[in-house]
């Protein structure tokens, strides 16, 4: 039986979620310096892309919850400047994420979402604006990924989406982030 698009939309929220765990988990890795260094990328280290990743994920998840946070989400464009600090809040976004979507209708894919733009309100519906979201963080999670590959830890796998392949991988960090097959696919 096919996937609701509810359901995929669950599915995308903790699938980026376990890519979020998954690259900061390798970042744990590299010293506070290599963290910051400077890399070629449309932002110039690690830790600037990721915390660019934190600070949109908060300012379009509060709008989707019905915030009006709007553009002082990124007035420090480096909230969290060690690896262990951001990986603690965007593992709370990402639950934020996982909870809007877990309670996702048909119906409400549709309704119209405002966004605080400052000094404007940009209305968009719901389902346009998360899978903005979503291609957002995969885009800056890829370049995260390449500047990781300049360093001495691995990058690790990203694209798998749960595939079969990496089931004992899966299985165990699945119980790190207090999952289940069935959380993430439903019944």
């Amino acid at each position: 039986m096919p996937a609701s698009l509810v359901q995929t939309f669950r599915a995308f929220a903790y699938n980026n979620a376990w890519a979020n765990h998954r690259l900061l988990t390798a970042c744990a890795g590299l010293s506070q310096a290599e963290f910051a260094a400077a890399r070629t990328g449309f932002f110039p280290s690690l830790q600037a892309t990721l915390n660019h990743i934190h600070v949109i994920d908060l300012f379009y998840v509060d709008a989707l919850e019905g915030g009006w946070l709007g553009p002082t989400a990124w007035a420090n464009e480096v909230p969290y400047p060690s690896v262990a600090a951001l990986q603690a809040a965007q593992a709370a976004v990402d639950r934020r994420l996982i909870a809007h979507c877990e309670a996702l209708t048909a119906e409400r894919l549709d309704d119209v979402v405002k966004v605080n733009r400052d000094t404007s309100v940009q209305t968009e519906r719901r389902d346009r604006l998360l899978m903005h979201l979503f291609q957002h963080q995969i885009h800056h999670r890829g370049q995260a990924h390449a500047m990781l590959s300049e360093t001495t830890v691995k990058p690790p796998q990203l694209d798998e989406f749960f595939a079969a392949g990496e089931a004992p991988l899966r299985e165990t960090e699945f119980k790190e982030l207090g999952w289940s097959e069935a959380a993430v696919w439903g019944d």
